[in-house]
């Protein structure tokens, strides 16, 4: 389905390419559902809770379940809110999510758009949905979604900066931003991941897309202790869905870009293992990354805002640049011993 890309658009190539965008989005929604029953689960099992165990087999529908109960609430509106702006916010954040996948590639030779700044591009755009929670926190007319909505303007200024810089080294050595190569780049055995060389930018990115993601131990938005709820506290229905929809997608394309950039992609750890499909390797990586993060909620308690900031502009943004000028002496001793 390649040569789609380059073909004149006709009335077939527009229907295939709506019916492959249909087929992501009914992927997106049962992965959602399935992150957050196996996140209930896991946390039960980590809490000595049982989780859900009603709906369904295993409660295994009570994702569904909720989803439907979400979709008939009535959908109200404050009254002094800004209304139009009210609408657009949840709006402004899903999207976005959803425009990431179109980048990341599953498996060798899967269907993804092959752009040549496709790192450039997800990092950016995951920025924009900051926005839409600012939007949703100012156009309530709610002091504490308000207070939610500027939590998190102060969460991006801290940690935008050091997760794109944290990347830079991988680009260095890579010499692309395109996320295909950077996977091409680290086949073989394991140890030509790139989590290794750039551990140091392995671990600021992992942190800032914690923050990113606004997971505990950086859920600082919709701290429900103190903001009831946070910046979402006035929406229901199917637009606090929204929100919800687009955190778990977040979820699975961080996942993803750590898996992508630093661990290797669809790549086995060693190449023995080829035998296995690449998708089911890049899925099995992404499913630890998640468990990963599930793990951290169970564990760790919520940080203070000044905290996290200085977390990200004493820590992590000077630990960021330093991985840069550590990749460029690696790779001039590198290239000295080869000329050499």
């Amino acid at each position: 389905m390649l040569h789609l890309l380059t073909e004149q658009l006709t009335w077939t190539n527009f229907a295939i390419f709506c019916a492959v965008a249909v087929a992501l989005l009914l992927f997106v929604l049962v992965w959602v559902m399935l992150e957050i029953y196996f996140e209930r689960k896991i946390l039960g099992a980590m809490q000595f809770r049982i989780g859900p165990n009603r709906v369904g087999p295993f409660g295994l529908l009570q994702s569904a379940a909720d989803v439907f109960k979400l979709l008939i609430k009535e959908d109200t509106i404050p009254r002094k809110a800004e209304k139009q702006l009210f609408v657009f916010a949840p709006i402004l954040t899903f999207l976005p999510s959803f425009s990431i996948m179109a980048v990341l590639p599953y498996a060798d030779g899967f269907l993804h758009a092959d752009i040549n700044v496709g790192l450039l591009y997800a990092l950016s755009l995951s920025g924009i949905s900051t926005v839409g929670i600012i939007l949703a926190g100012w156009s309530s007319n709610n002091k504490y979604a308000l207070i939610g909505g500027m939590r998190s303007a102060a969460q991006m200024i801290s940690y935008e900066i050091p997760i794109i810089i944290s990347v830079v080294g991988v680009v260095m050595m890579t010499g692309s931003m395109n996320i295909r190569l950077i996977v091409e780049g680290q086949a073989g055995y394991f140890w030509n991941w790139n989590f290794l060389p750039q551990i140091i930018g392995f671990v600021v990115f992992v942190i800032a897309s914690v923050s990113e993601l606004n997971r505990t131990p950086f859920d600082l938005p919709e701290a429900e202790s103190e903001l009831v709820a946070g910046y979402h506290v006035e929406y229901s229905g199917f637009r606090f869905a929204f929100y919800m929809l687009a955190e778990y997608i977040y979820m699975f394309v961080f996942s993803a870009l750590i898996v992508l950039i630093f661990l290797g992609g669809w790549n086995a750890p060693f190449p023995q293992l080829d035998f296995i499909p690449d998708v089911i390797w890049f899925l099995i990586k992404v499913c630890c990354i998640i468990f990963f993060l599930i793990w951290l909620r169970a564990t760790l308690p919520r940080v203070r805002l000044d905290q996290l900031m200085g977390l990200g502009w004493k820590v992590l943004l000077p630990l960021s640049l330093l991985n840069i000028f550590v990749t460029a002496a690696y790779m001039g001793i590198k290239s000295w011993i080869i000329g050499g």
